[in-house]
């Protein structure tokens, strides 16, 4: 990618872009969610592509509620959800993309990763886990993986960066500590990653740069945007593959012949 091409995403708003009102979005959004919903019909039926739809963003950026939100519509059937936290032994055993690789959707599947196989170039990274040589490695790894799952079986991948500003993250980390409701995701842990903030918006800008398969950067500090902008990415996505429910298959019974 030319440098003149990076994305910095210090230079990209987290907020909604001008124009963009929640009350004049709200039907927009539910009519998606809903064709979103038809379409995963569709792909189900048809079976013929499959899906992953990757969500990746620092802590409280919004990820299980735009899981709840824009698939809302979408059937049990033909619908999984992996979520890849801190590798276990055996994971840690195998190359990194081992525990992703089984997850993978297969054809008429749509799967969410909430976190995923960039887990292992951003964490690891920012606390010295790694080197940048391994680094490198990895994320040649990762396209080459891409770039198999789309044309090896016909893959549609959709990566969503939930881009959130800092302010923002720091309001939403203090409300799982003052809401009750809330509570149950407070985490320790999260507030020292969050002094760790610019390395890890280094890290997001390699990975994003360095990706063969693009990625849509989310802006989430407004929530019922977020909502709106993956519902519309993946809705447009889909209606390009031009999906039909299959024909039912013509069989021939003879009748017996009366004796």
């Amino acid at each position: 990618m030319a440098k003149s091409n990076l994305i910095k995403l210090s230079e990209i708003s987290t907020l909604p872009p001008k124009g963009f009102k929640k009350d004049a979005l709200k039907d927009k959004t539910a009519k998606l969610v809903k064709r979103l919903g038809e379409l995963q019909h569709l792909l189900y039926a048809e079976a013929k592509h499959s899906v992953l739809i990757v969500l990746q963003g620092m802590d409280a950026s919004g990820k299980d509620g735009a899981v709840r939100r824009v698939f809302s519509e979408c059937t049990i059937a033909g619908l999984d959800l992996a979520s890849f936290k801190k590798p276990t032994e055996a994971e840690f055993a195998h190359d990194f993309l081992w525990r992703v690789h089984k997850c993978v959707p297969e054809k008429g599947t749509l799967t969410i990763f909430n976190r995923s196989h960039y887990e292992d170039i951003l964490i690891q990274r920012v606390h010295g886990w790694i080197d940048m040589k391994r680094v490198q490695t990895r994320m040649a790894a990762i396209n080459a993986f891409e770039d198999l799952l789309k044309h090896d079986n016909n893959t549609l991948i959709f990566k969503f960066y939930m881009h959130i500003s800092s302010e923002e993250q720091e309001e939403q980390l203090r409300q799982r500590l003052e809401d009750p409701a809330k509570f149950w995701k407070h985490k320790e842990a999260d507030w020292e990653e969050r002094k760790l903030w610019d390395k890890y918006m280094e890290a997001y800008e390699y990975a994003i740069n360095n990706s063969t398969t693009p990625w849509h950067i989310c802006p989430v500090d407004k929530r019922w945007y977020r909502d709106y902008f993956i519902a519309k990415t993946l809705v447009e996505g889909l209606e390009k593959l031009d999906m039909q429910l299959p024909k039912p298959v013509q069989t021939q019974i003879k009748a017996k012949k009366k004796s």
